[in-house]
């Protein structure tokens, strides 16, 4: 960074790489990708864990299940822990001794949710199931929601 700017001037400096002579400009010249339509045979209409719903049929690891007749199963397997955190604690046996307005500090709250929600899918004499891990209280109400869109495409 010791040198000067060779381009303070003005000079005939361009961003990026020369263009040959006689080319358009970049993003000139090109045809736009053609859109998938929607809802179409291959297309994903939702995805839950590893298990991917299409227009007419459930993909998953174990192979390709019909759509129409699927039994969709949710379990919650979830857990929400609620604990006084160790910091909590230490500020209430420090405040204690000089005031009782120390103890406020046990109201401090600490909560974790661990483990997972099933989902479990059934249809053609088939049946698979997956584990989503459960990142928060309202990952049920996420899943639930993903499985309820699942069964009124199954219906």
């Amino acid at each position: 960074m010791n040198q000067p700017n060779p381009y303070q001037d003005g000079g005939d400096y361009q961003w990026g790489p020369a263009e040959p002579p006689g080319a358009p400009g970049y993003g000139h010249g090109f045809a736009p990708a053609p859109l998938a339509p929607l809802g179409g045979p291959g297309v994903p209409l939702l995805a839950v864990g590893d298990i991917v719903v299409l227009q007419d049929s459930i993909v998953t690891p174990n192979g390709t299940l019909p759509l129409k007749g699927a039994v969709w199963n949710v379990t919650d397997l979830s857990r929400t822990e609620e604990k006084i955190p160790t910091t909590g604690v230490v500020l209430a046996v420090v405040f204690a001794v000089f005031c009782l307005l120390g103890l406020l500090f046990l109201l401090m709250k600490e909560r974790r949710t661990t483990g997972y929600i099933q989902v479990g899918v059934s249809s053609g004499g088939r049946h698979h199931t997956t584990l989503i891990p459960a990142t928060g209280p309202d990952t049920l109400y996420w899943v639930m929601d993903r499985v309820n869109h699942a069964r009124s495409l199954s219906a």
